[in-house]
């Protein structure tokens, strides 16, 4: 049975994002209204430039005064697509308060204060859903929060922001350097005027932060989470890691400790090998993996980012929080019971590939075998190349086996007062085996 009186949404935001879920909302109203049992209708829209021509949506819904929107009584959800950290939290914690249900794409809010933002609603009997914040368009969170909520989740695996993926695979395809793959990028529209927070790795950070949050059941916030961004990786790294056969992408990796007693959030660029799945995916995608004790490994993919994807994964929240306000319901709320402590990236296993400019002569290999030895750090491959120059260096290509990173942080700072060793050209982590 229909329900006669319309859920009344207020869309907190009108860029590309906002101005694709006023349409979807408008053109899929019919199919809406019969998915939910009731009609919805976009009851208010916040900008911050009422001047501005939106196409589709009625100006007399425009208003620059947010608060006194959230506020208003009858709106049964609010969407917040305006990003950053302020006024959204204080307009998300206000919806709530005013009775409403709130849906966002907020990743910078939900990893530095996602646990107030749980308390708030859970304070209020509201529903707090966010999948778009996460891998745009991709089923990510949900399956996370609700499919795999029987299972034990010990590792999340993958890429997640699509401009820096763009990057590195106009680098791997094109041979191009860093700078002329991020101009093509920013033409294209994949990256913003500023990348700051795609190529150094916040953007990327945020998400492994709510990702490990949701998979392992406790608090991790972005200050917790390793970054490390791509703007120092050069088109030597990319030809380096196609003599190994291996592709370098930027990746976000969640794992549980192997005795259950902590967890780790990083994000850094590394290589993989050309036969791991990850290493095909091409252009502005996202892929993750998601490693489960009964379920195994399953992989999910697709568009990571985009006004239309990023819209289709902020209906799908607005038809599930519009859902429970029909059946007089909530959905699932924060799961942090198992309070378990992030580790420091130092104390993650990982491998190394170390790329030396060293002096071409007897005994080089010896004295770095030798500083290998000392910090406990296992080789298990090593290449030397002369060069024909006349510069009388030569090439050292190191890959270890798996060591604490903090061992390997070690090695390398021991490998540069070595006097025979020129320079360290390169340090990559290898991740996929």
């Amino acid at each position: 049975m229909m329900r006669t009186r319309p859920l009344k949404v207020a869309l907190l935001g009108c860029g590309v994002v906002g101005t694709e879920v006023a349409r979807i909302m408008t053109t899929h109203a019919d199919d809406l209204a019969a998915r939910i049992g009731a009609q919805v209708e976009l009851a208010g829209v916040a900008v911050r430039r009422p001047s501005k021509v939106r196409e589709g949506i009625d100006p007399a819904l425009i208003t620059t005064d947010a608060t006194a929107l959230v506020k208003r009584g009858d709106i049964d959800v609010v969407v917040e697509v305006i990003g950053g950290i302020e006024p959204a939290r204080t307009l998300i914690t206000t919806a709530f308060e005013h009775g409403a249900g709130v849906v966002s794409a907020n990743k910078a809010l939900l990893a530095e204060d996602g646990s107030a933002l749980h308390a708030a609603a859970e304070r209020y009997g509201r529903d707090l859903y966010y999948e778009a914040a996460v891998a745009g368009a991709i089923p990510l969170v949900r399956p996370l929060r609700e499919s795999l909520a029987g299972d034990k989740v010990n590792r999340v695996l993958g890429i997640v922001n699509g401009t820096t993926n763009f990057i590195l695979d106009k680098m791997d395809t094109s041979g191009a350097g860093y700078s002329e793959a991020l101009d093509e990028a920013t033409a294209l529209g994949y990256a913003e005027a500023d990348p700051t927070a795609d190529v150094e790795g916040f953007d990327a950070a945020a998400k492994a932060a709510i990702l490990a949050g949701i998979a392992f059941h406790t608090r991790v916030r972005i200050g917790e989470v390793h970054r490390e961004g791509i703007t120092e990786v050069t088109a030597a790294d990319i030809a380096s890691a196609r003599r190994m056969g291996c592709t370098v992408k930027l990746l976000a990796i969640c794992e549980r400790a192997a005795d259950g007693r902590s967890v780790t959030a990083r994000v850094h660029p590394a290589m993989i090998p050309l036969s791991h799945p990850l290493a095909s995916v091409r252009e502005a995608y996202n892929a993750v993996f998601v490693e489960a004790e009964a379920a195994g490994q399953l992989m999910f993919y697709g568009p990571g980012a985009g006004g239309s994807p990023t819209a289709s994964a902020v209906l799908g929240d607005l038809v599930a929080v519009c859902r429970n306000i029909v059946g007089a319901t909530t959905g699932p709320g924060e799961s942090a019971y198992t309070r378990l402590p992030v580790s420091p990236m130092g104390d993650v296993v990982t491998r190394y590939h170390i790329s030396l400019d060293v002096a071409d002569k007897p005994g080089v290999l010896a004295q770095v075998a030798t500083v290998f030895a000392e910090q406990d750090v296992s080789i298990d491959t090593v290449r030397q190349q002369g060069r024909q120059d006349g510069s009388g260096e030569a090439s050292l290509v190191v890959v270890t086996h798996r060591a604490p990173d903090a061992a390997l942080s070690g090695t390398v700072e021991a490998l540069r007062k070595l006097d025979t060793v020129r320079g360290v050209a390169s340090i990559m982590r290898v991740e996929g085996e």
